[in-house]
């Protein structure tokens, strides 16, 4: 079978289009799988890694505020769509799955043109542009929230969750070991902070500012992902401090081990972050970032925060009251519970499985 993967642009595409690619090969080793993703973006470096073969389209965003960058928007993706075209003429594939990202659009409307079935994924509880504009002739919808009916047709909706990554389930390390595995106290409680793989300024700000209120906790300790761009700030923040209770990294390698190690996590609001959150059943503090497409991060946090599910602090107020919010929260037990408890009841595991159902009922309707 050959299987065509497209969309991209940020982990919170990729990283269920890799999950729904290792199901794939799982259950059938030979399918050829082609992925097809944005020049210049993640998915180019992040696919590869992962085994799999990647074909990029000079593909952009609309800037709708600047005419002349949207004119040269508008010359690329004509020429995507030609790349596409030839792109699914030469792989014949037999189902196109869309994740979302600037690709998706070229390269579906190419598949659906050439009468391939197709499957579009929509991570968020709002959906993405190019996926509502190519639902239309899609066969299959697989969506992670429910009410998605406003977007789509309900026909075509499967309730599935999103795919989260295989070994942050699979991971059996108590707290206590994972703490240890970190090189950290195993007896504090611990929160862990996370902006995503280029960090979260807002976050990053409030972490520097409440460095002092942290540090005087003993009882307390934080891991503090701050992300490549904002390490050097943040390294030296830290060590001006003085603070010994906050471990400060660009990045988190072991994001299953970090899970295990928290008693609370503190997270951006993306699609990705928010499924992980919900099947680990980890107590959360959300922070939408407003720099999104149709706010949908905020969406995506309010559905949790509506089921006493997660924690919002607003952007605009994290600096002053994140870090307040974080200690009170990890100092009162019960709550912590009862975040977990209820974040894990919206869990909808085995997504990757449930997609790839319906691929291959797609392949043999």
């Amino acid at each position: 079978m050959n299987i065509l993967i497209s969309g991209g642009g940020t982990g919170g595409h990729i990283f269920p289009a890799l999950s729904i690619a290792g199901e794939i090969k799982r259950r059938f080793p030979d399918a050829n799988i082609l992925f097809v993703g944005a020049e210049g973006r993640m998915e180019m470096e992040k696919v590869p890694a992962a085994g799999y073969t990647i074909k990029g389209l000079p593909v952009s965003g609309l800037d709708r505020k600047n005419p002349i960058k949207a004119f040269k928007a508008m010359l690329k993706l004509f020429k995507c769509m030609g790349m596409a075209k030839d792109i699914v003429k030469e792989f014949k594939p037999d189902v196109a799955i869309g994740v979302g990202g600037y690709a998706s659009g070229p390269t579906l409307k190419a598949a659906q043109r050439a009468g391939v079935p197709t499957l579009l994924q929509e991570q968020n509880s709002y959906a993405g542009v190019t996926n509502k504009l190519l639902a239309k002739r899609a066969q299959c919808i697989c969506v992670a929230y429910e009410g998605m009916e406003r977007f789509f047709d309900a026909s075509k909706i499967v309730l599935t969750g999103n795919p989260v990554r295989r070994n942050l389930l699979e991971c059996a390390a108590t707290p206590h070991e994972a703490r240890q595995a970190m090189g950290i106290d195993p007896n504090k409680k611990t929160v862990l902070i996370i902006g995503g793989s280029l960090g979260a300024g807002t976050i990053n700000n409030a972490m520097k500012g409440g460095l002092a209120k942290i540090g005087a906790r003993d009882d307390v300790q934080v891991v503090w992902q701050s992300g490549k761009y904002y390490d050097a700030q943040c390294a030296q923040a830290l060590a001006d401090s003085g603070v010994k209770n906050v471990v400060q990294m660009p990045f988190i390698a072991n994001m299953d081990i970090a899970y295990r190690a928290a008693d609370l996590v503190v997270s951006r609001a993306g699609a990705s972050s928010v499924s992980e959150l919900q099947l680990l059943g980890k107590a959360s503090i959300l922070v939408p970032s407003p720099n999104v497409a149709e706010d949908h991060q905020t969406k995506n946090a309010m559905a949790l925060v509506n089921r006493n599910a997660a924690i919002l602090v607003k952007d605009a107020d994290a600096t002053t009251a994140l870090v307040d919010t974080m200690l009170r929260t990890v100092d009162d037990s019960r709550l912590i519970a009862s975040l977990s408890n209820n974040a894990l009841g919206m869990a909808l595991p085995n997504a990757a499985e449930i997609i790839v159902d319906h691929v291959v009922q797609l392949m043999y309707k």
